[in-house]
């Protein structure tokens, strides 16, 4: 595949990926990457205490070692600055992606222009589909959630965020935003944007930038034919970060939804880490990070 935008070179996609204590599978991620002539990888390390970037030593890549850890979206910055390839990949490290597939996601932008990012359909390592397609947060949603409504109703369009229709997964698709597991970006678009929003620490930057992509104009492809291996799927995220999801709902909020929405998604928040309180699975630790977030929800000032 030729870089039409720098000749000379072959490489067309960065591969960013940023490690953090990911010395276990970082390898078995970017290690076959290395023979796709399309490709530079760039590994960023989020100050790794496992000293994750030990597992690349030797490899023909980029590695980046940060001094401390700035967030995922800081590492990514850091990452896609380093590179020049016309398209910016990226994945996460328990994720794998092919060169088939790294095509299919780049036919795709070329043959578009008005597309500033696509996305592939994601399974777990046992071929099941990972739900990766999402709506926008909603105040409904939101307060679905915080009601169980989402449980009882889960292909309901107003109770959750997630896209839940198979058949959705079968077809392109434009979703409001898409898993950060694997996203295509066009190098000039994340430019232009100013890369991720280093303010969001972890979660929702991959909301926060698919809906900066639109408002600059572009937009946003689903793409079945591109398949990537998750090995992290669908799963909910560790109770001691349940603190740090919600402090990034509430930043989005106050970012892109108005005083008025922002309150009310606070107040939603908050309802919700106390109903899971009284019913988390879970055990104490569960109740515990539900507890912390529901502190983060009542005290903390708006952020945007």
């Amino acid at each position: 595949m030729s870089n039409r935008l720098y000749p000379g070179r072959t490489e067309s996609v960065d591969v960013v990926v940023v490690s953090y204590n990911s010395r276990d599978r970082i390898r078995a991620c970017v290690e076959p990457l290395l023979a796709i002539p399309s490709v530079h990888v760039i590994v960023v390390d989020n100050a790794s205490p496992d000293r994750s970037l030990e597992a690349v030593d030797g490899l023909q890549l980029t590695a980046v070692q940060l001094p401390n850890n700035g967030g995922f979206a800081h590492g990514v910055n850091e990452g896609w600055r380093k590179g020049s390839s016309p398209y910016v990949l990226l994945l996460n490290p328990d994720a794998r992606i092919d060169g088939p597939a790294i095509d299919t996601l780049v036919a795709a932008l070329d043959e578009a222009p008005e597309l500033g990012a696509v996305a592939p359909r994601i399974v777990n390592d046992d071929g099941v589909l990972e739900y990766s397609q999402r709506r926008f947060p909603r105040l409904r949603s939101t307060y679905a959630r915080a009601f169980f409504l989402h449980r009882v109703f889960p292909k309901a369009p107003w109770t959750d965020e997630v896209i839940r229709d198979q058949e959705a997964y079968a077809r392109h698709g434009n979703p409001d935003w898409v898993s950060g597991a694997c996203i295509l970006v066009r190098r000039g678009v994340l430019a232009e944007l100013d890369g991720l929003d280093e303010g969001f620490f972890m979660y929702s930057e991959d909301i926060d930038l698919c809906r900066r992509l639109q408002l600059a104009g572009y937009g946003l492809l689903f793409e079945p034919a591109a398949v990537v291996a998750h090995a992290g799927g669908a799963s909910e995220p560790r109770t001691n970060l349940l603190p740090i999801l919600a402090g990034s709902r509430l930043r989005y909020a106050s970012k892109h939804r108005g005083r008025a929405v922002a309150f009310l998604e606070r107040v939603g928040v908050a309802l919700e880490a106390l109903t899971h309180i009284a019913v988390a699975r879970g055990g104490s630790a569960a109740r515990a990070g539900h507890a912390r977030a529901l502190r983060l929800a009542i005290t903390r000032p708006d952020q945007s």
